[in-house]
C-alpha cells in the first residue's frame, strides 16, 4: 500500500491542480469580458493602404479640399423596424434591445445594450459592447471600436443598418 507521505502528496498535488484550473478559467473570463482591455481604434481592413492610383487620387483631394462633415443619417435598412431613419448629432448612439438605448431594436438576436456608435472628428466608429451575437460591419465580426464609412452596412443581429449623409 502508498505510504501515508505519497497519499499527502497526492492530495496536495490535486489541490494545486484544482487552483490551477480555476485560474485559468478565471483568466478566460477575463480575456471575454475585455476587463483592463485598451480600446484600439482601428479602420477597416484594407483601409488606409495606398496604391499607385490612390497617390494620384489623393493629389486630386488636395487641389479641391472640402470640409469633412459627419454624416447626418442612420438608417435600418433591413430587419423589422426597416426604414427607420434618426437624425445624428454629436452625442454617441446606443443601440440594443434595452429601452433606454438611443434607437431600441426589436430584434431577437440583438442584445440589451449591444453596440455604441460614436463620433470622433469627422469620423463616425462602432464598437460592440460585449454582444452576444456580435456586431458585423461589412461581414467582418468586430473586436473593437472600428471606422464606418458612410453608405457601409452594419449589422446588429438580423438588423442591417448604414450612415447617411
Amino acid at each position: 500500500m502508498a505510504s501515508e507521505l505519497t497519499v499527502t502528496l497526492l492530495r496536495f498535488g490535486f489541490l494545486a491542480l484544482l487552483w490551477v484550473f480555476v485560474f485559468v478559467i478565471l483568466a478566460a473570463m477575463r480575456r471575454d469580458l475585455g476587463i483592463n482591455q485598451i480600446l484600439r481604434f482601428n479602420s477597416l481592413p484594407g483601409r488606409g493602404k495606398r496604391g499607385a492610383s490612390s497617390g494620384a487620387a489623393a493629389g486630386q483631394q488636395k487641389q479641391a479640399p472640402s470640409a469633412p462633415r459627419l454624416p447626418g443619417q442612420l438608417a435600418i435598412v433591413e430587419g423589422p423596424e426597416a426604414g427607420t431613419t434618426i437624425r445624428l448629432s454629436d452625442t454617441p448612439v446606443l443601440l440594443g434591445r434595452a429601452p433606454d438605448c438611443t434607437l431600441p431594436l426589436h430584434d431577437d438576436y440583438c442584445s440589451g445594450h449591444h453596440a455604441r456608435l460614436f463620433p470622433q472628428g469627422s469620423r463616425w466608429f462602432l464598437e460592440d459592447l460585449g454582444s452576444t451575437n456580435g456586431t458585423f460591419v461589412r461581414g467582418e465580426r468586430l473586436t473593437r471600436a472600428t471606422l464606418v464609412e458612410p453608405g457601409a452596412a452594419f449589422s446588429i443581429g438580423r438588423t442591417v443598418m448604414e450612415l447617411r449623409a
